[in-house]
């Protein structure tokens, strides 16, 4: 599909949107090219547009070549591959990141000028460029859309190139793309007219979406404190690991999500379980036990012992932050992080009340599964059948209290209808009876 220019394309985008017209939605463009787009969506689905800023970061000697991108609230998005392929050190990096960080926050001043921050807190988020490439200005700009409290996030571009938007569509809950192409070269391959969008069209759209939606950057007065919602940073293992923390109102407990390979706190998955968490009063801390470059590493993702040891600085991590200091602390994993967790669970005075493992590797804990003293659930799925005999297995080692909970009909990733539902569930009843009845006063 050839687009003729970028509003052109921004009306084909809006027809397979046409869903999400009518409900709490708030459209994003990432200036400067994909604020047209935007904007035709906006008014197709009458929507408010507003604006996330993001800047790549260019290798020095190749500036064209991204190998990461920065976001407004201080957003770093790094593409660790690139960095070793192209030897870029430390200093480089942050003379580059520098450099966009105050041309970013000039261009924050300059569009926030015309209308402050469209609040996207509880809301749908419609996140839009005019394409994507190698993904790092959008990794960059759903990072903000999460922290600025966005409940569900839809990406939705004309044209991506193929291994961006498989990587992409882990981190988002609904990828929309009309153009894959089979040979990717440039994003302006999908389009004849592909010349740049100047800041003064930008603010110009943005006038018109405040004339159409007068307001909408305004927020409704609170009628209690908010809740903490914020993505976070944890020094673990010698390593900087990201996360996002939730704390609700009177929270009464807190659940820390152990993600191993495969997976990751952006995952809809993950999310969609913390959500039904935190609607039964607990707060989440997702996180990724595993750096970028580690992901790609066997050795690191299979090494138990390491993970264990990270989980265990993250939840005295967590202990620290306000609000979380006395709440019980339940530990849910998958696959090589539910091992990650039962180890964990394992060692002497480990700060944990209850254990979930959905879909995981119980196995991975070896002979420390006899010395866990938490309250512990496997949840499997019943079409899953090398891991249900792995976890049937692991339950025997148990000395704890214990349930295997097979979900029918379900496999590996819980991906048949009404599954993740079950599983979630599942999870929701175990930690509300063991972290709940825990921080219950004794009679």
């Amino acid at each position: 599909m050839l687009f003729h220019d970028r509003r052109d394309a921004g009306r084909h985008l809006a027809r397979q949107l046409h869903r999400f017209s009518g409900q709490d939605v708030v459209v994003v463009g990432l200036p400067r090219g994909g604020v047209p787009v935007a904007a035709e969506v906006a008014r197709a689905l009458d929507a408010p547009l507003d604006v996330i800023v993001v800047r790549k970061l260019g290798v020095p000697f190749r500036s064209e070549l991204a190998m990461g991108a920065v976001g407004e609230g201080g957003v770093l998005v790094l593409d660790e591959r690139v960095l070793d392929l192209a030897r870029v050190d430390r200093s480089a990096l942050e003379r580059v990141e520098d450099r966009e960080r105050a041309e970013l926050e000039a261009r924050v001043a300059r569009f926030r000028a015309v209308r402050p921050r469209v609040p996207l807190t509880g809301r749908t988020v419609v996140l839009v460029d005019d394409g994507i490439a190698t993904g790092s200005t959008a990794r960059a700009a759903c990072a903000v859309a999460r922290a600025l409290g966005a409940a569900r996030l839809v990406l939705a571009v004309p044209v991506c190139a193929r291994d961006s938007g498989r990587l992409l569509a882990e981190d988002v809950d609904e990828f929309v793309c009309l153009e894959i192409p089979a040979h990717f070269a440039a994003v302006g391959q999908a389009y004849d007219d592909f010349g740049p969008t100047s800041d003064d069209e930008v603010l110009e759209l943005l006038r018109e979406a405040e004339r159409r939606h007068p307001g909408a950057a305004v927020p409704a007065a609170p009628t209690e404190p908010p809740p903490r919602d914020e993505e976070v940073t944890v020094t673990a293992g010698g390593v900087l690991l990201a996360g996002h923390l939730t704390v609700p109102e009177h929270a009464r407990g807190v659940v820390v999500f152990v993600h191993g390979s495969g997976s990751s706190r952006h995952s809809p998955r993950n999310r969609y379980v913390a959500g039904v968490l935190q609607a039964a009063g607990l707060a989440t801390l997702l996180f990724d036990l595993l750096t970028p470059t580690e992901e790609h590493s066997r050795a690191a993702v299979f090494d138990i012992g390491m993970l264990a040891a990270r989980l265990v600085e993250v939840t005295a991590w967590l202990r620290r932050q306000p609000g979380c200091a006395a709440l019980p602390i339940g530990w849910f994993g998958a696959s090589t992080g539910a091992g990650a967790a039962l180890a964990a669970a394992a060692m002497p005075g480990a700060d944990v009340t209850a254990v979930v493992s959905r879909g995981g590797r119980p196995d991975l804990a070896g002979p420390r599964l006899a010395e866990v003293h938490a309250p512990t659930l496997l949840i499997v799925g019943g079409l899953d059948t090398a891991v249900l005999e792995l976890n049937e297995l692991a339950r025997l080692r148990l000395r704890c209290e214990s349930r295997l909970a097979v979900v029918p009909g379900a496999t590996h990733l819980f991906e048949e209808p009404g599954t993740l539902e079950q599983a979630a569930e599942l999870a929701r009843d175990w930690f509300v009876d063991h972290l709940v009845r825990t921080a219950q006063p004794s009679a």
